[in-house]
């Protein structure tokens, strides 16, 4: 009976030390897909695309990665619950900028015909 009871202490106990880790994992998410849609969003319009994309990889890419360092010390299954929370985060986001487009992008243009040989 008391290890039954010891096992129910410890799965609490490792649930609180794991929920921190998920919502770093959802800020660093957040962070990066946020960071990343902000980017398309100025880099269609801007004179130097190439410029805003890779600044902007490399910044996201930096901070998530030394988030998900100090996250997970040496315990995987906090580097798990991080990127569980990382995950969450992106289907969050997707979520919520669907359907979106820049206000100041131009529309689409569709061609009428296919292009003559």
């Amino acid at each position: 009976m008391t290890e039954r009871f010891s096992g129910v202490i410890q799965m609490v106990f490792e649930s609180f030390t794991l929920a921190p880790a998920g919502l770093a994992g959802l800020a660093l998410g957040a962070f990066f897909f946020g960071g990343l849609y902000w980017t398309v969003r100025r880099g269609l319009v801007s004179t130097r695309p190439a410029q805003w994309f890779l600044a902007s990889l490399a910044v996201r890419l930096g901070v998530t990665l030394a988030g998900f360092y100090l996250v997970a010390g040496d315990q995987w299954p906090r580097l798990l619950a991080c990127l569980v929370g990382f995950l969450i985060a992106r289907g969050a986001i997707t979520w919520l900028t669907r359907g979106t487009r820049p206000a100041d992008a131009a529309p689409a243009k569709e061609a009428r015909h296919a292009p003559e040989p």
